[in-house]
């Protein structure tokens, strides 16, 4: 077995390369590659050895020797603890800059089919890369300490509350809905789930805003069906928040890292909220997926219909589909698009969004991508593209099969991983030449970033 270099709590003065696919900085100690959060490449650092292993380490950064001039004084009082943010210590430009080398970086570790002659296109930014979280799912504690309950987001890579009341990359409406309501939690003295003990009721707090038209939904997330004191909660929401126009339940009683469960209950107002995108309004229920940044998402799905490039005459799948944004931003250009998703409330809403703007020419069906293709292919239906948009985890390789075995003329793929975006394409290229990769940045301050790529058929 190969000797582990480096000790718990060992010193060392590292140079910092590059940054990693999770923001992490990357040195070498003695040709041993040691991740560290929070750092920036060209700066000489002292780090603490934290994990070690005989392949890599990890170490926290205990002071600067060298500092980047890209470097700059993260605005956020939590960000020293929380996990939710990555990269707030860098100058934006340089965000965008590092989020297209991470998609560099992944081409080249799975080395698709004519990878270096990609053409990779500048990372579209924001003007204003703060306050752009539409959703927010704080989890909750009781503090045993102060006998308060408190709302937010988990240390890096660690099970501990970090309690925030003000996060500056969250809509500040859903900032201070979770706020008032935790104000609530306290007053009412509701049980808060404690997951070792496995007891209490209340786990998680999960607010949505439809940026466009105001509308407000709260969720609670409950371990079990019963919510103590829910009529006088629903009472006060409605005096001490008028924004909020609908109140859910959702039971999530498993021991997952899943957030939410599969039963949801309706407790006041409305069981949808309406948000608007390129000039479609869509029905958001619960548990639909929608994109988290309204403001990116329409330049993300702009730029997902010019690669695309509609005729009037042709067919789309739009897999993934959830409430149908993308399928239905494109129905008007198409002779018939169809959508999947595993969400039976979003393929209600989708087909509650077609109707509303008249699409009849849209097809939407509950079920997996890689069950309803094939199934569709083997029914006479050959579409002439499909776009996807695929979770982080990529396609489905069942689905990924049928794609290569009927390829359509063209595809749209946008990634929210350039990893598995990079994997999936290995297969891809084979039966697609990839024109152009179009990294657009839906999360600033965080190491993720939204990427469209354009594919035509061999």
């Amino acid at each position: 077995m190969a000797n582990i270099q480096v000790e718990l709590g060992q010193k060392l003065q590292l140079t910092i390369k590059r940054l990693g696919i999770n923001g992490e900085g990357i040195g070498y100690y003695k040709k041993l590659i040691v991740f560290v959060p929070r750092v920036l490449p060209g700066e000489q650092v002292i780090a603490e050895v934290t994990k070690a292993s005989p392949r890599f380490a990890e170490a926290k950064m205990t002071k600067i020797i060298k500092k980047s001039q890209d470097r700059i004084q993260p605005p956020c009082k939590f960000y020293d603890r929380c996990g939710g943010c990555q990269l707030q210590h860098l100058v934006y430009d340089k965000q965008l800059d590092f989020k297209k080398d991470l998609l560099k970086q992944a081409l080249e570790k799975f080395k698709p089919q004519g990878y270096r002659q990609f053409e990779l296109r500048n990372t579209l930014g924001m003007d204003e890369p703060w306050h752009y979280r539409n959703k927010a799912q704080f989890q909750l504690r009781y503090n045993a300490q102060t006998k308060r309950v408190e709302a937010g987001l988990y240390e890096m890579e660690s099970h501990r509350l970090v309690a925030i009341d003000d996060c500056l990359v969250q809509e500040k409406d859903t900032q201070m809905v979770i706020n008032r309501v935790v104000q609530l939690l306290n007053k009412y003295q509701i049980p808060i789930y404690d997951e070792r003990k496995n007891s209490g009721i209340l786990r998680t707090l999960m607010v949505r805003v439809g940026v466009a038209t105001g509308e407000i939904q709260l969720v609670f997330i409950t371990n079990s069906p019963k919510l103590p004191q829910k009529n006088a909660l629903i009472r006060e929401i409605n005096q001490r928040i008028p924004e909020v126009v609908s109140i859910m339940q959702n039971v999530q009683s498993k021991k997952t890292s899943l957030i939410m469960g599969d039963d949801t209950i309706h407790l006041w107002g409305k069981e949808a909220i309406e948000e608007r995108l390129n000039e479609l309004t869509f029905d958001l229920s619960a548990r639909a997926f929608f994109q988290l940044n309204p403001q990116q998402t329409s330049i993300l799905y702009q730029e997902g219909i010019k690669a695309l490039a509609l005729k009037k005459d042709e067919t789309v799948v739009d897999a993934y589909c959830g409430v149908g944004t993308i399928g239905l931003s494109v129905a008007k250009q198409a002779k018939e698009v169809r959508g999947m998703d595993i969400i039976p409330q979003a393929i209600e809403n989708a087909k509650e969004n077609a109707k509303r703007i008249g699409a009849a020419n849209t097809h939407y069906e509950t079920g997996t991508a890689e069950e309803l293709l094939p199934k569709w292919f083997k029914e006479g239906f050959k579409p002439d593209s499909i776009i996807v948009d695929p979770p982080r985890t990529g396609l489905d390789d069942k689905l990924l099969q049928a794609i290569i075995q009927q390829p359509p003329k063209k595809m749209v793929y946008i990634s929210c991983n350039v990893s598995t975006l990079a994997r999936d394409l290995v297969k891809l290229a084979t039966v697609f030449r990839v024109d152009y990769l179009q990294s657009v940045d839906m999360f600033p301050q965080t190491a993720r970033c939204e990427v469209v790529v354009k594919l035509t058929r061999l």
